[in-house]
């Protein structure tokens, strides 16, 4: 190295503490020398936003996705218009932040693709709550299986309102042929919050089911995600109801 270049080197200062680069250093040590845990809400959302928002101080963005949806995992599921309804987020920030989301719901999934499903139930449901216990609307998915009830496919088969998923069961029954599944297990979401079965739930789980065994397809469980809970049919005797 030329002398000159050393010199010029020597005038370089590491930031300060103080200053907002100084900031990001710290969170950034703090989360590979003490993990994740070590950071807070908004410091986990400052972290992901330093990459997306680089010249910026990402701080009051981070309050402002906490002061509007109230956590973490709230802020990384919103939908993409209110994500970008936060002032500074833009584009690239909403982005950062969805891809934070497809990634946890990667790893959930990658917990349950092709690995029988009824032994690896905790695993399950970790992953249908990533998905669906956050949903402001309802979704009702179908998780197709094969003959060693290992996932074949995970399908999303209707959306609907607050609280009114349609579901047809010659549509479900059609596509476990489609993908030569033989069994299936239902899944849908409450934006309530509150699992309880309504009984619109209990008939049309009657329906498919008796649609599903018409054809030599098992129906194993119906599950209903609230907000941090969830039930089974199987294990409330309401499977045959």
């Amino acid at each position: 190295m030329s002398k000159g270049l050393s010199e010029q080197l020597d005038l370089i200062e590491p930031p300060s503490p103080l200053s907002a680069e100084g900031h990001r250093a710290r969170l950034r040590l703090r989360l590979i020398q003490a993990g994740p845990d070590a950071l807070a809400d908004h410091e986990l959302l400052e972290m992901v936003l330093f990459l997306a928002l680089p010249r910026r101080d990402t701080k009051p963005v981070a309050r402002a996705l906490l002061t509007r949806f109230g956590s973490f995992s709230q802020a990384i599921a919103a939908p993409l218009n209110e994500l970008r309804g936060v002032e500074g987020m833009g584009e690239a920030g909403a982005a950062a932040l969805k891809t934070v989301q497809a990634a946890a719901l990667r790893l959930t999934r990658a917990e349950v693709q092709d690995r029988p499903v009824l032994s690896n139930w905790d695993a399950l449901m970790a992953y249908l709550n990533a998905m669906m216990a956050r949903e402001r609307v309802e979704q009702f998915r179908v998780l197709f299986l094969d003959t060693r009830n290992r996932l074949i496919a995970d399908e999303a088969q209707a959306r609907g309102t607050v609280n009114h998923t349609p579901v047809y069961p010659r549509e479900v029954v059609r596509r476990a042929l489609e993908l030569h599944a033989t069994a299936i297990i239902l899944a849908h979401n409450h934006p309530s919050g509150d699992p309880r079965p309504s009984r619109a739930d209990i008939d049309m789980t009657r329906e498919i089911r008796i649609a599903a065994e018409a054809l030599g397809i098992v129906l194993h469980d119906h599950v209903i995600i609230g907000n941090g809970r969830w039930l089974s049919f199987r294990a409330e005797g309401l499977l045959n109801s």
